[in-house]
Formats: C-alpha cells, sequence, structure tokens
C-alpha cells in the first residue's frame, strides 16, 4: 500500500484495494449511486443496492438482527417487534384488550382504530429510537401482528391471541387490524404487519418444534387458509410468519406448498416471508428434515423464506460455496427484504415520510386510553343474568369483591403486551365506578394456582407471613355475609396459558390446558359464598373458554371479561352498574367439557367449533346478553336469483323493546341442505354490530357476497359455489335463528 501511495496516489490505490478484497464485495458499480435517490422507481433503487452487497453482507441481512453496512450507509436493523394488542416489549405504550377480547366486539370498524393507534404509537417510538441511536430489538417498524391462526381447541394456550374460531370472523377482524397497522399512504406504509403463523397451527405448545399436522384438504382450504387469503388479497398484509410445526411432513417455514404455489402463485403475494424465532433451526433439530443448517436453511430459502428469527442463514455463504443454491436464489429474498425497508421510508428523507413527523408525545395520550377503554367495554360479554341481578341498582350499599384476580394487573393484560402507565384493575374499577355511596370490600379469597410457586419469593420480599388458605376462604365468607351482593373475580391468568410454559399443575400442561374447568379451589369458594344467599356475580378473566356449568346453577350473573386491557377494571364496572350496557358477543363455543372434543392432536376439524359440533354447548359461538331486548322483526333480500360474482342484500329490521339503549350484533349464517358436498352445519357469513335506542327499529342492509358461499372440491381442486337454494340464518347468536329467508343461485 505504501508503494501504490508513493507511485500512483490515494485514489488509485483506494480504487486496487477494492478490487483485491475480492469477495467481500460483489462487485464495482460504475456510475451514479441509485439506491439514494427517492425520485427513482424503489425497484430500480433496491436492485441497485443489493448489487453492490458482498454474499456475506447479504446473508446478513437475511436475519432478524440485520447488521449496519456502514461503507454503504445501511443503518442497523431488527426485524422483530410485536403488537398483538398494543406495541409490546417496549416501554410505556397504550395496552388494548386482548385479541380474543377485541374478536369479542365484533367490530372490524373499531379495531381498525386501535391498530391505526398502536401504529402511531409505533413510529412514535422508533422516531425517538432512532433519535437516540437505539435500533435493538423490538425498536423496528416490523411487526409480529396478528395472530391470525384458527382457535380450533379451547385447549390451546395460545388462542388467546387469536381473533377466535371462525375463518370469516377472523378474516373480518384481520384485515382491519392490518389496514389500520399499514396505513393508506400509496407509497410508504406506517408499519408493516405480519399475518402468521401461516398456516395450519394451533398446538400442543409443547410438542410445536416437531409436531406434524395432518388435516384433509377440505378442512386446509375452508378453515386454515381462508383468514390468510384475506389478509393477503384484500388486506394487502406485506409480511406473512410460518408456523414451527410441520403440515403434511413439510415444515410450514419451508413449505414449497403453503409458501410458493398458495401463497405466491395462487393469492399473488408479493412481501417477504420470515420464519418464527428458532424454526430454520428446527427443520433440522426438531423435525431430524436435514442434517445441519446449511441444508435447512437452503430448504427454507428455495422454499420462499426470506428471513430467519435467528442466524441461521449465516451459513448460506457456505452453500453457495458448495453449490446448494446460487446467488440469485439469495438476491430474490434480500431484494424482498430491501424493498420493505424502502417502503417504511427508511432510506429517504423524513419531508418525503408521511410518518416521520410523528413525535414521542403522540405515544400513551388520553385519547389513546379512552379508546382502550371503549374496546374494552364492547369485548364484555354477559353470559347469564338471572332475575335482572345486573346491573346493580341503588339498593346495594355494601358490596364484597372476592377473587384472586380482582386486584392482579396479569389479568388486564395477557402476553405479548406493552407496560400500561396507569392500569385499573378491577377491584380499583368497581371502587371508582361504585363513588363514595357503595362500601366496596375486598378479599383476595383464595390463589391463583400461579401463585404457589410465587409464594416463597413473594413471602421473602414482604418479610411478612402470608396468611393461610383457611384464615383468606374465613375473611372473603366474613365479608360477603356483611355484604348485599358479591363480586367474585375469577378465572385463569396469563401465567397459566400463554406460549411454550414452564407450567405443568392439575388443569395445565406447557401452556396448553387440560381441562376447562374453573380451578377447584375457586369452585369450593365459590359454593360457600352461594350458601350465604346473597346475589353473587361471577366475572371470568382468560383468554380461553372455561366451563362453570356445574357452578352456574349457584351463580346469578356471569360476565366474560378475557384480558381486558388497561382500563378492563372500569370497563367492568361500568357494565356492573349499569354505566355501560353489555353487547359483546362470545368468538369462540364454550363446551361443558373437554371431554366433548376430539384428541387435542387431531387437527380435523370434524366434532370442533361450532361449525361441525353437534353437541349442545354451554354457551355458543357468537352468544352474549344484553340489559335490553332486540326483537327481530322481519328479514328480506334484493331479488330473488344470484350468481357467484354478485352481492346479495340483506335487509333486516330489529326494534330495541328493552328499557335501554344498547348495541345488538346482528349475525347471518348460511346452510344448503340439499348439497353434494359433506358441508360444516352451518357458517357465518355476514354481521353487523349497531346501536339502536330504546323504543325504536332500525333497518339495516347486510352485504353478503356470494362468494362466501364457496366450498373447496377436491375433485377441480379449486373453490366452487354449488348452485341451488341456500337458507340464511339471522339471528343474536348461532344457536336459533330468529328469522330465515331463502336466496338462490344459479
Amino acid at each position: 500500500m505504501k508503494t501504490c501511495l508513493r507511485n500512483s496516489g490515494m485514489g488509485i490505490c483506494m480504487f486496487i484495494l477494492f478490487l483485491y478484497a475480492g469477495n467481500a464485495y460483489s462487485q464495482v458499480i460504475p456510475g451514479p449511486v441509485k439506491y439514494t435517490d427517492p425520485k427513482l422507481p424503489i425497484t430500480e433503487r433496491v436492485n441497485d443496492l443489493v448489487s453492490r452487497l458482498s454474499l456475506q453482507e447479504k446473508v446478513m441481512q437475511m436475519q432478524n438482527n440485520a447488521p449496519a453496512i456502514s461503507r454503504l450507509g445501511i443503518p442497523a436493523y431488527n426485524w422483530w417487534s410485536e403488537c398483538l394488542h398494543g406495541v409490546a416489549r417496549n416501554g410505556i405504550a397504550t395496552v388494548f384488550p386482548q385479541a380474543i377480547g377485541m374478536a369479542a366486539t365484533w367490530d372490524p370498524e373499531l379495531i381498525f382504530s386501535e391498530a391505526d393507534v398502536i401504529s402511531t404509537e409505533a413510529r412514535a417510538k422508533y422516531n425517538e429510537c432512532v433519535s437516540q441511536g437505539k435500533r435493538g430489538i423490538y425498536q423496528g417498524l416490523t411487526f409480529w401482528s396478528p395472530n391470525i391462526n384458527i382457535f380450533r381447541d379451547p385447549r390451546w394456550g395460545r388462542g388467546q391471541e387469536t381473533y377466535g374460531e371462525d375463518p370469516f370472523l377472523t378474516g373480518r377482524m384481520g384485515i382491519a387490524f392490518v389496514k389500520g397497522l399499514q396505513g393508506n399512504d400509496a407509497r410508504y406504509f406506517k408499519v408493516i404487519a405480519t399475518a402468521k403463523h401461516f398456516a395450519v397451527h394451533s398446538g400442543p405448545e409443547p410438542d410445536r418444534h416437531s409436531f406434524d399436522a395432518w388435516c384433509s384438504e377440505r378442512d386446509l382450504y375452508e378453515t386454515y387458509l381462508p383468514a390468510f387469503e384475506a389478509l393477503v388479497r384484500y388486506g394487502k398484509v406485506y409480511s406473512v410468519m410460518g408456523a414451527y410445526n410441520r403440515f403434511w411432513s413439510e415444515p410450514c417455514t419451508a413449505s414449497d406448498l403453503l409458501l410458493d404455489k398458495i401463497l405466491r402463485k395462487k393469492w399473488g403475494f408479493t412481501g417477504y416471508v420470515t420464519s418464527d424465532c428458532g424454526a430454520i433451526w428446527d427443520i433440522y433439530n426438531g423435525h431430524k428434515l436435514q442434517p445441519d443448517s446449511v441444508r435447512a436453511s437452503v430448504l427454507g430459502v428455495k422454499a420462499g423464506c426470506d428471513l430467519t428469527c435467528g442466524d441461521e442463514y449465516g451459513s448460506l455463504v457456505h452453500a453457495v460455496s458448495k453449490g446448494y443454491i446460487s446467488l440469485s436464489e439469495i438476491d430474490i429474498s434480500v431484494k424482498r427484504l430491501f424493498t420493505a425497508r424502502f417502503r417504511l421510508g427508511l432510506f429517504d428523507p423524513d419531508s418525503l415520510v408521511p410518518y416521520a413527523g410523528i413525535k414521542p408525545s403522540e405515544n400513551n395520550t388520553a385519547g389513546h386510553d379512552l379508546l382502550s377503554l371503549k374496546i374494552a367495554e364492547e369485548s364484555m360479554v354477559l353470559l347469564k343474568n338471572d332475575n335482572h341481578t345486573l346491573p346493580f341498582g341503588k339498593k346495594i350499599k355494601q358490596l364484597a369483591v372476592i377473587g384472586p384476580y380482582a386486584d392482579r394487573l396479569s389479568v388486564l393484560l395477557g402476553n405479548y403486551c406493552g407496560k400500561p402507565s396507569n392500569p385499573v384493575t378491577i377491584l380499583n374499577g368497581i371502587r371508582e365506578v361504585a363513588g363514595n355511596n357503595i362500601d366496596v370490600l375486598y378479599a383476595k379469597g383464595v390463589d391463583g394456582l400461579e401463585d404457589a410457586a410465587a409464594k416463597p419469593l413473594e413471602k421473602q420480599a414482604m418479610n411478612a407471613p402470608e396468611p393461610t388458605a383457611a384464615e383468606m376462604e374465613s375473611f372473603a365468607l366474613q365479608i360477603a355475609s356483611k355484604a348485599d351482593a358479591i363480586v367474585f373475580v375469577g378465572g385463569i391468568s396469563p401465567y397459566l396459558e400463554g406460549e411454550e410454559m414452564d407450567v405443568n399443575i392439575p388443569g395445565f400442561s406447557g401452556g396448553d390446558r387440560t381441562s376447562l374447568d374453573l380451578p377447584a379451589n375457586q369452585t369450593l369458594l365459590l359454593k360457600k359464598l352461594a350458601f350465604i344467599g346473597k346475589p353473587l356475580v361471577l366475572i371470568l378473566t382468560n383468554g380461553s373458554a372455561l366451563s362453570v356449568k356445574r357452578e352456574a346453577d349457584q351463580i346469578q350473573a356471569i360476565l366474560e371479561a378475557w384480558y381486558p386491557g388497561q382500563q378492563g377494571g372500569k370497563a367492568v364496572a361500568e357494565v356492573l352498574f349499569g354505566k355501560y350496557n353489555p353487547a359483546g358477543r362470545l368468538p369462540i363455543t364454550f363446551y361443558k367439557s373437554a371431554d366433548e372434543l376430539p384428541p387435542f392432536t387431531d387437527y380435523s376439524m370434524k366434532g370442533r367449533t361450532y361449525r361441525y359440533f353437534s353437541g349442545e354447548p354451554w354457551y355458543p359461538f357468537g352468544f352474549g346478553l344484553s340489559y335490553s331486548k332486540f326483537a327481530y322483526l322481519e328479514a328480506g333480500v334484493d331479488k330473488g336469483i344470484y350468481s357467484s360474482a354478485d352481492t346479495v342484500k340483506l335487509k333486516v329490521k330489529v326494534k330495541n323493546e328493552g328499557p335501554f339503549d344498547g348495541d345488538e350484533v346482528i349475525q347471518v349464517y348460511y346452510r344448503k341442505k340439499d348439497s353434494g358436498f359433506e358441508r360444516p352445519l352451518k357458517s357465518l357469513c355476514g354481521f353487523q354490530r349497531k346501536n339502536i335506542r330504546k323504543g325504536l327499529t332500525e333497518s339495516l342492509v347486510l352485504p353478503i357476497a356470494v362468494s362466501d358461499l364457496r366450498i373447496f372440491d377436491p375433485g377441480i381442486q379449486d373453490y366452487y359455489i354449488e348452485p341451488g337454494k341456500y337458507e340464511l340464518l339471522i339471528g343474536p347468536d348461532s344457536s336459533t335463528p330468529a328469522l330465515i329467508t331463502t336466496i338462490d343461485l344459479k
């Protein structure tokens, strides 16, 4: 180098050094640098940038923790961020109800508003982090939400992350969430959403790294795929995450069928695919399908998995040298990933990117807190209300609030959550709404099942003896006997159900559940409270179906609260005291017992969900009570015969005959009795949440797309709309229709 400098000067020597690096850089690109010019098309800019990368640099960019490339001015970027129901794992953020509670609103427009707020907070946080030089995990703009797997079995611990058991409802809620996240700018994404986990994936959690899921083609195309297709075709989701398990013996994260033939070729997906964390490692370590990381990485990239959450793709340098994969195949994935970053505006001046000006002050605002409250209110499902026990009237002067989750923060949040700045527990919500006119008495009564493991640490921290179970129960019964009514806050918590958890206690296994029953200690205390003879109200916190069938006869009212977010306590209290008229609806079936279900590992839909379950559930899909009473007066359609491209305009009249203003969720299901195919018992095809004032009648028009009445025909390997007569079943839930009308498809 010194000799070169003496003879030729710095410019020539640096050029020679550039060439001498050989393998370090792919090639010297003559002419102007294009990737920095925002006036050029993104495709041209991406092609220019990728052409300047070495193989080593390319494969490092295909890992979630992508390092900076200083010589080209490319900053580091971590692709892993979470926003299932609010920006997660990145400090203070608004925490909305868990996804299963979002689904219980049956209100896609409201969920769109939530997602728009989440993406605003995400940009606010990102802009602040970048200004401080922070580019770490959970600080980016590519979010691994929503989870749109079908909640086929209530034993799955991650079902709380989903929008329930129905493909149609899941698709509508998912589309709204994705559109709210990604924004409506023609050039730039606000953030990028990720539909996960593609595709046939819903437990068991302990087996997911080696499990091979099997189902029929009918179940695949009629249950497991429709929501993903809806998000790709109509939500324009720009990222998809593969699942850990295999499907039909192919790893989902490296499935040619799922990622290439269906996702890209059939549905026209143009974004990028990411693995779940360690899923490429699972290909050789869990599924034992390849001998090592090199071959597993090759399998993933060739199938269409562009990004690994992990470091496995570093082995692709060796794979290229061995001829297992070509540079051009690597480039396809790298270009997809950089296209996403360009579409987020990460290489353009802030003045051009409409979301770059979002300030840190736009995170965790009072308005966002109010929206969290509204969604929590709409998510509340009143399951039982004998003798109009609720709402509480003026005669209530003393109220006993009892239960392991009455004053517990965790049951507000669920999993994959942010940190709320001022959460309201159910106990504190009741105290706030009750005001000074009602004396609120509190006793824990019993421990949560998760408390046993925490007790030694709690006891050590408090440096005080813990009350015994008998002492806790005695105090609870004492205050209950004094009160005019009793509220018991029970159920389960996110410390018991969730993703691959180290939980193995009766009723739970590895994050999943083995029983749908209430914990036995809660059941025992409920019986003793009922014996006192005061009005008894049960508040359930949970992310999956519970069965309280055996105890229900002794309980006057039951309110399903889910994991209701930072304002969940206030929302519960507003329902109890009549400040809010509940109208949430179950997005899942509540069975009487897990014994009614097929084995958890059986992915056939036979005997599962309201569409295929022929038994009598505890509470059916779509169920929910109100403080008011709604009458379905008449229904009709706009014409007699429809084609496959038509949309039926279903006209429905509904009257609020009760004493309260309130929302009604009008639901429409379809069935075809004389079909030549094996079909579900019924399937949701339309719904609308509508506020109707007391005494008034509303005339509604619900659009029913004929294309949503399709069925998969294995003979032609495609969807088919069978001609003939169909019944549209209209009512407040999936069990018994209030009205039936018929349409004819030619």
